[in-house]
C-alpha cells in the first residue's frame, strides 16, 4: 500500500535551541503511529512541523492527496493548507479550548465541520451531531449547549466529535487523553481504535503515557532531545527496549 505521507530528514530549530533533528518515517493508511516521550522530547514540535503549522528548518514532509497527486508541505500555501484541514486533515490539540468554537452550541461545534464540506441539511446536521455525541458518551441532550458549560473532559471528547466527524484521512493529536476522565479513558482511546480501522484513517499521536501507545498504535517512535532514538513495533519496544532512555520509559512506568 503506497504511504499517506513521508518524511524525510526532518528538522526544527529555534535559534540554537534544537526542536527535532533528522527525522524520518512512513505513515500509511490506517496506521496509527505513536511519538513517545518526556516534557521537551520534541514529539510536540515534530507533530506541529509535520501537520504544517511549522515550516522545517531542514528536510521535507510530502503527503499524497485524495486524487493522487502528492504535495511538499514545506511550501505549502496557507490556502492549500486550510484546505487540507477543511477536506483531508484534523488535529486534536491537547487544551480543548484551542479546538473548539466556545461561543455556539455543543451540536453546532460538530455540525459545522460538515457544514464547510457544504451539507446544508439541518435535520441531518442535527442527527450526526447527536450521533456523535453519544459515541464520546456525551449526553445527545446537551446538544444545544455551549461548550463553557463543559467540564474539561467533556470538552476534550467534543473535540474528538468534532474532528472526526468529517471522517480525515490523516489525523493529528497532541495528548489527546490528558483532558480526558479517568473513567471514560478507556472507552475514547478504544473508540479512537476503532475509527482508525473503520474509516482507514492514519493518524499521529504524540503522548507521554507508554499505555496509550500500547494500547493505540502498532508501530511507536521514541524521542529524546529533539532526535529519535528508537523505532519499530510497539510491542517489541516496550517489551523488549533497546535502546537505555526507552528502557527507563519502560521501567518507570512498570515501577509505578
Amino acid at each position: 500500500m503506497s504511504a499517506l505521507l513521508q518524511v524525510r530528514g526532518l528538522s526544527q530549530h529555534y535559534g540554537q535551541r534544537v526542536g527535532c533533528e533528522d527525522v524520518s518515517f512512513d505513515l500509511h493508511p490506517g496506521e496509527l503511529l505513536c511519538v513517545v516521550g518526556e516534557s521537551g522530547s520534541g514529539k510536540s514540535t515534530l507533530l506541529n512541523t509535520v501537520a504544517a503549522q511549522l515550516a522545517p528548518s531542514a528536510g521535507s514532509v510530502r503527503y499524497r492527496q485524495r486524487n493522487g497527486a502528492w504535495l511538499e508541505l514545506g511550501t505549502l500555501s496557507e490556502a492549500d493548507r486550510r484546505r487540507l484541514a477543511r477536506e483531508e486533515w484534523g488535529f486534536v490539540t491537547q487544551n480543548p479550548r484551542d479546538g473548539l468554537r466556545l461561543n455556539v452550541s455543543a451540536g453546532a461545534n460538530v455540525a459545522e465541520r460538515l457544514m464547510a464540506l457544504g451539507m446544508r441539511n439541518y435535520s441531518q446536521l442535527r442527527g450526526i451531531a447527536r450521533s456523535w455525541l453519544e459515541r464520546v458518551e456525551i449526553d445527545a441532550a446537551r446538544i444545544d449547549d455551549a461548550p463553557t458549560g463543559f467540564s474539561g473532559g467533556m470538552q476534550q471528547r467534543l473535540q474528538i466529535a468534532r474532528t472526526l466527524v468529517t471522517q480525515p484521512r490523516l489525523v493529528f493529536m497532541d495528548e489527546p487523553t490528558a483532558g480526558l476522565d479517568v473513567s471514560v479513558q478507556a472507552r475514547i482511546l478504544d473508540l479512537l481504535r476503532r475509527l482508525v480501522n473503520e474509516l482507514g484513517l492514519a493518524a499521529v499521536m504524540v503522548t507521554h503515557d507508554l499505555a496509550v501507545a500500547r494500547l493505540l498504535a502498532a508501530r511507536t517512535m521514541v524521542m529524546q532531545g529533539g532526535r529519535v532514538v528508537e523505532t519499530g513495533l510497539t510491542d517489541q519496544i516496550l517489551d523488549d527496549p533497546q535502546h537505555p532512555y526507552t528502557q527507563l520509559l519502560v521501567s518507570s512506568v512498570l515501577t509505578t
